[in-house]
């Protein structure tokens, strides 16, 4: 008698073998047969006509300041994520004194756009060092599992006070205590280590994160030092301004540390084909048996533009601020009035900054958001397009769709991996064989952006409704989100249907599949506000055996754990 069986499902096991119909028993919380299983189960689940796949592992969040007090772990959670990756981008709440509590809120904050006064008020502080980090992660039984990196940033300023907040050069003998705890972090459990080097990055007050100028010789001995351990990924994000310079050190970290390096990779409109060199780079690097690899997104990513979020194109308006504090439906309702329309597209404004100047006149870019989604829209679908078809300013279109019915209406605003108009570049990406999958950033930029849904889009999108070009195979799409995710972050527990191995699985109706719209909830600590988007398609989500979802919704059970590295 087996503790769980799932019977007659497409069986994609994670691996990149083609789909077979069969079997999964489940016992202790581990995948126990596989195929034609003849025992009875505890519990049997029918799941005849359904895809069933390993969990998926997120290798790129940011829930850092949640997962101390979040026990959900939402919208990933939603999406059959069923391990995840955070402490990416160099950012994190270890290790931390006392003093640097609420500059490491502000670090956060302005990165990651997490409100802070939601860290305030949900942050303890429970821990000093990383390795106290993570035994207060172990210490909550949560819905998904949770993996940690040390982020670069919190540890300069931990090891080098004001002197990292000034961006000064680290000492031979700041390196030496930054690989200590380095070392120890992962002996204790860590993934990796991470840093940022992009001037997107800034805190809360617009200073540049405390690691944006550390020298190579800084990361080099980091890195060194897990070589030592034998274990770990070195993942980072970087403008590349030198680049020639920039791929000298890290495959200088590569070669002297034997670890493997991962960093973002997207496509600017205004970088052309770096993208390709970039690959490239990595190409060269593998052939001279270096593993270094960029980690890459399924879909665009931009700006999520509403009433009700962040951004929206005439947020800096004059007359626009003087009505920001109405609620919702009221302000929609006041920018209706002809008085204040006019007031608001008739004033001038000085933009300065590059980024505002796109989102707020380049309506080419602007998508108005409907279901069903639409992740790889034609021109003619844009602001700019259905102004030319009514014969009508861009700008008057766009307001007049920010400012209908109750304010909820969503526009979308990609800001890299769309500046073709269509989704050939990701899909290169994608099959370079020396990229990973991720930039779900599950946890980060809660009033502008809500990518944690990617992994539902991966399959929707590419395996089954993607016109515009080349379709992908779903076992292939599978397996780039479980096992490939699971085995470069050394999870060798998990990310296949394997006997042995943790029965994190979803059960998926395929044709049912799908993303919803995103929405702004204010359910973080202090009311802080968030979009999120719900999933359709997963019948069931298990992790170690026991379903978190049921038809979409949580089961309020809670077997995910902390995992530590090998």
């Amino acid at each position: 008698m087996h503790d769980f069986v799932i019977r007659h499902g497409t069986v994609i096991d994670g691996t990149g073998q083609a789909p077979f119909s069969g079997d999964v028993a489940i016992d202790d919380g581990k995948i126990s047969a596989l195929g034609r299983v003849t025992g009875q189960g505890k519990r049997e689940f029918d799941a005849k006509g359904q895809l069933v796949t390993p969990g998926w592992v997120d290798a790129h969040t940011h829930y850092d300041g949640q997962a101390p007090w979040d026990s959900e772990m939402t919208p990933s959670a939603w999406h059959g994520v069923t391990s995840i990756v955070m402490g990416n981008c160099g950012v994190g709440f270890a290790p931390a004194r006392r003093e640097q509590h609420d500059w490491l809120i502000n670090l956060m904050e302005g990165v990651e756009d997490i409100p802070g006064a939601a860290l305030v008020e949900g942050l303890k502080y429970n821990w000093e060092s990383f390795p106290q980090y993570l035994d207060a992660l172990e210490e909550m039984p949560r819905t998904i599992n949770v993996a940690a990196q040390m982020p670069h940033h919190a540890l300069r300023v931990y090891v080098m006070g004001e002197r990292a907040v000034n961006n000064e050069d680290a000492t031979d003998a700041d390196i030496a205590e930054m690989a200590r705890l380095t070392r120890e972090a992962i002996e204790a459990g860590a993934l990796g280590f991470t840093t940022s080097r992009t001037y997107v990055h800034r805190t809360s007050e617009g200073a540049h994160v405390p690691g944006m100028y550390a020298a190579p010789d800084e990361l080099i001995g980091i890195a060194r030092e897990m070589g030592k351990v034998g274990r770990g990924a070195f993942g980072m994000i970087s403008d590349f301004v030198d680049e020639e310079a920039d791929i000298d050190w890290m495959r200088r970290i590569v070669a002297e540390s034997g670890r493997p390096l991962w960093f973002l990779l997207t496509r600017w409109d205004h970088e052309g084909d770096k993208w390709k060199r970039m690959l490239n780079h990595t190409a060269k690097a593998a052939a001279d048996g270096l593993d270094i690899r960029a980690q890459v997104a399924n879909r665009p990513i931009g700006a999520l533009m509403s009433l009700a979020g962040s951004l929206h194109p005439f947020v800096g308006h004059r007359t626009y601020k003087a009505i920001a504090h109405l609620p919702l439906a009221e302000r929609a309702a006041k920018m209706r009035e002809p008085h204040t329309r006019q007031a608001i597209l008739t004033e001038e404004r000085n933009v300065k900054s590059p980024f505002m100047k796109t989102v707020t006149q380049d309506f080419h870019k602007l998508y108005p958001l409907e279901e069903p989604l639409d992740f790889e829209p034609t021109p003619d679908k844009s602001v700019a397009g259905i102004a030319a078809q009514q014969g009508r300013q861009p700008a008057e279109v766009a307001y007049d769709l920010l400012a209908s019915g109750d304010g909820s209406q969503i526009f979308f605003f990609p800001l890299v991996n769309y500046g073709e108009g269509d989704l050939e570049v990701v899909r290169e990406m994608m099959t370079h064989p020396q990229t990973l999958l991720g930039l779900g950033d599950g946890g980060a930029h809660c009033g502008v952006i809500c990518d944690a849904s990617m992994p539902t889009t991966l399959l929707s999108h590419w395996a089954r409704d993607r016109q515009r070009g080349q379709k992908l195979p779903l076992e292939w799409l599978v397996k780039r989100q479980t096992s490939d995710n699971a085995r470069y972050f050394g999870m060798h527990d998990r990310g296949a249907l394997r006997i042995g191995l943790r029965a994190d699985i979803n059960v998926i109706d395929f044709d049912a599949l799908d993303v919803g719209l995103p929405h702004i909830v204010h359910d973080l600590p202090a009311g802080g506000r968030r979009f999120i988007q719900r999933a359709t398609g997963y019948t069931a989500t298990l992790v170690a055996g026991e379903t978190i979802v049921e038809h979409d919704e949580l089961t309020g059970k809670k077997p995910g754990r902390l995992f530590r590295g090998a």
